[in-house]
């Protein structure tokens, strides 16, 4: 067999030299291209393609990097671009709908995207801008960052025009006065601003009289506000409402474990929630059973390791089922929206007995490894196919298993490059699965495999040198179809007569699928990438966090 395969590989590598000579660069080879300013003919990648990088991966570069980078304005010279040629409103359509869909990776590049628009937009965009402004920023986080990204943008002196405070005015005051109040003691500073600092600057007021009492809580305070809004017999059902529930949320607060009864009355009397509660009472088994009994399915997922290192989750016990049950539940998977990698990263976290961060320490619960393993594949269903015909290539030399992916430690690259081809597997219909080292070898991964099975097949591979161009001379010799190419590797490459850039060229010639794409996942950062940053149908991921898989879709689909 690997006689066989050493000889295809040099078939291959030999197609490729002897191939119709290629084009050259100073001839059209389509009529979609446009000469440069070198002589040669490109491709045009235009500024809303160039923008809708920008909010997907925080800079115009085909780079998604799973660190936080710091953003300005230089990164969206595209969406300036945009708005100087009349397309601010279109631009501003386009933010709305990747943030209602969930579509970004992060949150900060759309935020001052949508802050760029409403500060430098012409009179249009500012106003469509502020018209949508609760539906962009829905949670204070989101107006945190908004009033801070349009205060770097404004010119000194300059302050809060009348379009700007009637919009942050309606952010506070359409909104039902116990959703409200629960947002501004949930999240109350970001940034360095609170909500006393952004009332201070845009004056939001109110008729209604619920609405006054939140205002006047997040502003003056707890004091203040009682003595403007006494209990009384004559309040209003919704009035007497907050006043208990500010009066819940005050009194929290200086609670400590001794009172861990009252802490529990008030959480479950008030729906009160994590934030709620003080750090000194987050050490409660009885306090987390509380939390525990409304708490929403992503929330319960990223404090299962709190509530195992405290014992509230020990095997046989109640919460041990509750817990179960809905990790379990398809209906609840489906709502939340969770994806099957960010599950699986929970799994291997929840495995692993450690966090990646801090000190917290726990011995996981087989009850619930064995739910969280159910819900990774239960989580495949939340997943929509692309429609794209595509090949997955894996990198099988032993570098893969001995280092950690960047961005989730607690994964080893084999296991998510394996995960990712089980997503494939399960929501695609047109797919290829190769292994690649020095050689190509197909895999038969079925819809129907579970981790262990892939990982399996993936093991009894011989490991050699690492040739990243193997995957797209497979394809090109084979004569098969593919849309897009997606190779997981550690970029340690060096083995091959033929660089992986001029064999997707060379694939994309002969194939006639000029657009076929070439996803390159460096699953640990050595800073070198096999992915052309010239060309615009490659993406480089650094590093694999929760939110790659996202950038990958919206890439694959031409979103960006």
């Amino acid at each position: 067999m690997a006689q066989q395969n050493q000889q295809q590989n040099h078939q291959q590598n030999q197609l490729v030299m002897e191939v119709d000579e290629p084009v050259p660069q100073t001839e059209q080879l389509r009529m979609d291209q446009t000469r440069n300013d070198a002589g040669g003919f490109v491709w045009v990648v235009d500024d809303m393609k160039r923008f809708r990088r920008f909010v997907v991966l925080g800079s115009e570069t085909p780079t998604y990097n799973t660190d936080d980078r710091k953003l300005g304005r230089e990164n969206a010279q595209s969406l300036l671009r945009l708005l100087k040629n009349g397309r601010g409103i279109e631009v501003v359509n386009e933010i709305l709908k990747y943030s209602v869909e969930g579509r970004t990776a992060k949150l900060n590049p759309l935020i001052l995207a949508f802050a760029i628009c409403a500060r430098l937009g012409d009179l249009k965009t500012k106003q469509r801008a502020y018209e949508v402004l609760d539906q962009i920023c829905r949670i204070p986080t989101h107006l945190f960052l908004f009033v801070v990204n349009s205060k770097i943008l404004s010119k000194p002196g300059s302050g809060w025009g009348k379009a700007s405070r009637k919009a942050i005015k309606k952010w506070y005051t359409q909104k039902e006065a116990i959703k409200l109040a629960m947002d501004v003691t949930k999240y109350q500073k970001c940034e360095g601003w609170s909500h006393a600092d952004i009332a201070r600057v845009t004056h939001p007021m109110s008729d209604k009289p619920s609405i006054q009492c939140v205002l006047k809580y997040a502003v003056r305070g707890y004091e203040e506000m009682i003595a403007s809004f006494p209990m009384s017999q004559d309040n209003t059902n919704e009035l007497e409402t907050l006043l208990n529930f500010f009066k819940a949320v005050e009194e929290i607060k200086k609670l400590t474990t001794k009172e861990e009864d009252r802490v529990v009355e008030l959480i479950e009397g008030q729906n009160l929630v994590r934030e709620h509660v003080p750090t000194g009472c987050l050490g409660s088994m009885k306090v987390w059973n509380a939390l525990l009994k409304k708490m929403p399915m992503t929330a319960m997922m990223h404090n299962l390791n709190k509530m195992t290192s405290i014992g509230l989750l020990a095997e046989g016990s109640p919460q041990v089922k509750n817990v179960c049950d809905k990790l379990q539940n398809e209906d609840l998977l489906r709502n939340a929206r969770i994806h099957p990698f960010n599950m699986l990263l929970a799994l291997k976290t929840y495995e692993s007995g450690k966090g990646e961060k801090g000190s917290l320490e726990w011995k996981a619960n087989v009850e619930i490894t064995k739910a969280l393993e159910k819900a990774f594949y239960l989580s495949f269903k939340n997943v929509e196919p692309t429609g794209k015909s595509y090949m997955l290539a894996m990198d099988v030399s032993g570098s893969m298993q001995a280092s950690e992916c960047i961005g989730a430690s607690t994964m080893k690259p084999h296991v998510a490059s394996a995960a990712m081809a089980m997503m494939t597997a399960r929501t695609e219909e047109h797919h290829e699965f190769v292994a690649f080292s020095h050689e190509i070898v197909p895999m038969k991964i079925s819809s129907n495999m579970n981790l262990d099975e892939v990982l399996k097949i993936c093991n009894e591979i011989p490991m050699g040198s690492t040739d990243c161009a193997q995957p797209m001379l497979y394809a090109l010799y084979n004569n098969l179809k593919i849309d897009v190419f997606i190779v997981y590797t550690d970029s340690e490459t060096y083995y091959g007569d033929v660089h992986p850039r001029e064999a997707l060229a060379k694939y994309r010639h002969h194939s006639g699928i000029h657009n076929a794409k070439l996803i390159v996942v460096a699953m640990t950062s050595n800073g070198f990438t096999i992915a052309d940053p010239d060309d615009p149908g490659m993406l480089d991921i650094v590093g694999f966090d929760s939110a790659a898989p996202q950038v990958m879709r919206e890439f694959i689909l031409g979103n960006f």
